[in-house]
């Protein structure tokens, strides 16, 4: 199938256009590194413009524009992403590197956060509030204006649709940014929002390199909400410059994500969530179950049928749609390696690798997944998150080295845990600093309707679910002195 490519330019105030200064950046096929088309590079002044587009919209037909209209243009636009399902999925699955049945199952999720937000754009209820006699009191969630959208370049679909999708729902104006190694797929679902109608400045993109059109959205003081993706420090870069405008935003920061195994555990059940949370997209995903910690008397077992399933595991290219494609960029391969390279100095050694495939692309960006045994707890392979298809194994001895060992790290963003009994499940579930606890299961298949956010330095504040509505909407509160 080919591909048409949708427009390289901006897309402000309903229009597609080039960048202010006409400057492009190339996009490059991590499978074989290879340039296939190019993206414009906007700058500030771009982001000037598309933020005062913003703002005409919030305050002009679609600030006025009833709860429920919203939400059947975001029922269209859903369907629309249906209607070109595998144009999506080659997009993404061709600008991430990610397998191509991975890039469908991320258009097919991203269907579903419109579907989610479209049927709850008109549910957001205010409340009343018992108060002194002879008042009403009353309360109103009302949409912040316009909202600011840094998207990583991991998961580009899906983390539109959670975050602007949330958005548009309450009623902001957006201004989207997405990464300059992959936001093909966003432009195209821009393009189909034109199409079903949104109204020019509802929803704007400005495509070009962070440190220029992402920081001049961080720092642009007409952004009233923001909303973020990305690495603790890139995090904290978003979080100064919307300070200074005394602005809030939401921080989605990564992860080092345990996954638990206790001796009483279906092993069986459980070997294919351990093998799957970590090669997934390569390993490029915020809430990867990158560390593995298991019980004893049962470690050799696991590790031993862990490592039999990442043998069985090949490299490819996107579209020989296999376990695992390259990682992102040269960057990212680099930086992976180097920290196999530096566990192989400390005397760690892999217990597992997968292979390459016959006939992948020379110049792609791979790595090979790779299963580390007996990793100490306090090693960098345990507590950095090393985005890539890296497993750490570390054993523990009961219960409460488990706890000691999952929460001991500067992230909590997801965890699972693997255990038939009922009342571990529910201490552990607990007692774990994340965000979300998955008990004998990992990801819930996505959850749309799961809130999901971290503790720590895996960010703060909730998205996905009803309550990533509330992210983007401000709460008034009336109070009405009647006698």
């Amino acid at each position: 199938m080919t591909v048409m490519l949708p427009p390289p330019k901006l897309f402000i105030a309903g229009d597609w256009r080039a960048a202010s200064d006409g400057r492009s950046i190339d996009v490059v096929n991590p499978s074989d590194g290879e340039k296939f088309t190019t993206i414009a590079r906007g700058l500030a002044a771009d982001v000037d413009t598309a933020v005062k587009a913003a703002r005409a919209a919030a305050e002009g037909a679609w600030g006025r524009m009833p709860a429920v209209e919203r939400g059947r243009l975001l029922l269209k636009l859903a369907r629309a992403v249906q209607d070109n399902h595998e144009t999506i999925a080659r997009l993404e699955s061709i600008d991430t590197g990610k397998p191509l049945k991975q890039g469908r199952g991320d258009a097919t999720a991203l269907a579903r956060y419109f579907e989610y937000y479209g049927g709850a754009a008109d549910k957001l209820h205010g409340d009343t509030i018992p108060f002194m006699d002879g008042y009403t009191v009353m309360t109103f969630w009302e949409p912040h204006g316009v909202t600011g959208h840094i998207i990583p370049w991991n998961y580009p679909s899906q983390i539109f649709g959670r975050s602007v999708g949330a958005s548009l729902a309450v009623g902001n104006a957006c201004v989207v940014k997405p990464a300059e190694d992959a936001c093909l797929a966003i432009l195209k679902i821009t393009e189909l929002a034109a199409e079903v109608g949104f109204p020019p400045g509802a929803l704007n993109v400005v495509t070009g390199y962070g440190e220029e059109a992402g920081a001049a959205l961080s720092s642009h003081p007409g952004i009233d909400h923001i909303s973020f993706t990305g690495s603790p420090e890139t995090g904290a870069l978003v979080q100064i410059a919307a300070a200074k405008n005394n602005k809030p935003v939401t921080m989605e920061l990564g992860g080092k994500s345990p996954q638990l195994v206790f001796a009483d555990a279906d092993l069986d059940a459980a070997l294919p969530f351990l093998v799957n949370a970590i090669i997934q997209n390569a390993g490029q995903t915020c809430s990867a179950g990158s560390r593995l910690l298991v019980e004893k008397p049962v470690y050799d077992r696991v590790l031993d049928a862990v490592g039999t399933r990442f043998k069985s595991l090949r490299v490819g290219a996107s579209d020989m749609d296999l376990d695992v494609g390259p990682v992102i960029n040269k960057q990212q391969q680099t930086r992976v390696h180097g920290f196999l390279e530096r566990a192989g100095k400390d005397g760690l050694k892999p217990a597992a690798q997968g292979a390459m495939a016959p006939n992948t692309p020379k110049g792609g960006y791979y790595v090979l997944p790779t299963l580390m045994g007996d990793v100490p707890a306090s090693h960098e392979l345990a507590q950095q998150e090393v985005f890539g298809p890296v497993l750490a194994a570390t054993p523990f001895k009961d219960e409460a080295e488990a706890l000691a060992i999952a929460n001991g790290t500067a992230y909590g963003l997801v965890a699972s845990v693997w255990t038939r009994d009922g009342g571990r499940q529910l201490r552990l579930a607990r007692a774990i600093q994340a965000g979300q606890v998955f008990v004998n299961n990992y990801g819930a298949a996505g959850g749309i309707e799961l809130p999901f956010g971290g503790y720590k330095r895996s960010g703060f504040g909730r998205e996905k679910g009803f309550e990533g509505l509330y992210a983007f909407a401000a709460l008034k509160t009336v109070a009405i002195r009647h006698g």
